[in-house]
């Protein structure tokens, strides 16, 4: 089949365009390599939220490829602009149009971008997609932390182990503390992005908590974000000071989803807080890896990626 593609944002008519090129994109992917297609249902509606979010988030930022002709959207591109770095959210193109640079072109935007703000791109890749992870280290990027993909189903009555040590400090954000958790999280990470966690607290678009845990002089030492939406159940974004303030958040998060089968997502450095999370019934389900174009040599900390919005 041949398309005549062209590039360009995303609108707010697209959504459904898009939707259904996630889920086909996903579906055909997983199913193709490794019989696993079913996973994703067979409606793309739950999709509709990824880019009804990060169009909330950040209007006009995403890339799409379309046929010139139809105008069909055969590719979608999500990225970020930050302010330490450009992140990348999710990539993908339609089934019919693999093979034609779709997705490197997108990137190549994206990666323009980037270059002309004077800054890295990062982002988070499966690690059983080795044609994606194959495609990012070719346009430059680095692999850094692996991360272990956890799902659990929470007991409908809550978690059944003892609170972990720390738990007592772990609170609801407040609306106003956006910038001291951002400011957090680049004490520790290196890079900074309060819009995304003053979206979340004002919770406008999708459905989304916030935890903190403070030290005792009420200084941040963690915060876990997550979407408890239908369509998209899942903990994080997050970064805690040590393995020990980090259980604690992910206890409080998972007893406050109760009855809810949900994912997030562990680095695999961090063994003690990995078997911490086996004790509690969790198992691995897959594996992603961290990318960018300029790793942060001063990360500290435990980081609970996620992917809507994706950290990076």
């Amino acid at each position: 089949m041949s398309f005549s593609i062209s590039f360009g944002p995303l609108s707010a008519a697209d959504h459904e365009a898009v939707a259904k090129l996630l889920h086909r994109s996903l579906v055909q992917w997983y199913e193709s390599r490794l019989r696993q297609g079913a996973k994703f249902g067979d409606s793309h509606e739950p999709f509709l939220l990824f880019p009804e979010v990060y169009e909330a988030l950040d209007p006009g930022e995403a890339v799409t490829a379309r046929d010139t002709q139809t105008g069909e959207v055969l590719g979608v591109c999500f990225s970020h602009e930050r302010e330490t770095h450009v992140a990348i959210g999710i990539v993908a193109t339609a089934p019919e149009a693999g093979g034609r640079g779709i997705a490197k072109q997108m990137m190549a935007a994206v990666l323009e971008k980037a270059r002309n703000l004077g800054k890295p791109a990062r982002l988070v890749s499966s690690l059983l997609n080795l044609d994606s992870f194959s495609l990012y280290t070719r346009l430059g990027f680095a692999p850094g932390a692996i991360f272990q993909d956890m799902l659990i189903t929470v007991p409908e009555d809550g978690m059944t182990s003892p609170e972990p040590t720390g738990s007592t400090r772990v609170r609801e954000a407040r609306s106003d503390e956006a910038e001291s958790i951002a400011d957090f999280e680049h004490s520790q990470q290196g890079i900074r992005r309060e819009k995304d966690f003053a979206f979340f607290l004002q919770n406008k678009v999708g459905s989304w908590r916030v935890l903190v845990s403070e030290r005792e002089d009420g200084s941040l030492n963690g915060f876990l974000a997550m979407s408890t939406h239908p369509s998209f159940s899942m903990i994080g974004p997050g970064v805690a000071a040590d393995e020990e303030m980090a259980a604690a958040l992910l206890w409080r998060a998972l007893d406050g989803l109760r009855g809810k089968t949900l994912v997030f997502l562990l680095p695999c450095a961090a063994a003690n807080l990995v078997r911490t999370a086996y004790s509690w019934g969790a198992r691995n389900v897959e594996l992603h890896v961290a990318q960018s174009t300029a790793p942060v040599s001063s990360a500290q900390g435990i980081v609970f990626p996620t992917f809507m919005p994706e950290t990076a």
